[in-house]
């Protein structure tokens, strides 16, 4: 059984690196859930994510923004950023890159019917 270096990123909490099997049950047991991968970016990574997540209402963890800074979508629960082999997931290159753009845990906030996304 092979395994994979992925960055685990907990709401609230600043991400970390973990070593875990290259397996769909061990992916699923990281997030939580059923997982769905995204690509949000041209680096060869996903975000691997309950696919769940959002309809559990598990607690907000990071918002998604575009090149210019723009919210577009956010992530609930904890949620992994993996590498992208030939045929299957494999070890995070850029560790740092990602583990520095995640570094600062977020909160939502709804304050009066507008959304505010804040570092904490």
């Amino acid at each position: 059984m092979s395994k994979i270096t992925v960055l685990v990123i907990k709401p609230e909490r600043k991400p970390y690196i973990k070593e875990i099997e290259n397996t769909l049950k061990s992916l699923q047991h990281e997030v939580g859930g059923y997982i769905q991968a995204v690509y949000p970016w041209e680096e060869p990574v996903a975000l691997i994510v309950d696919e769940e997540s959002k309809l559990k209402s598990s607690p907000f963890n990071r918002a998604l923004r575009d090149e210019q800074g723009n919210v577009y979508d956010y992530i609930a629960g904890t949620f992994l950023i993996v590498g992208l082999g030939e045929e299957d997931f494999a070890s995070l290159p850029l560790i740092t890159h990602f583990s520095e753009m995640f570094a600062k845990p977020e909160i939502m906030l709804n304050l009066g019917g507008q959304i505010i996304i804040a570092q904490i």
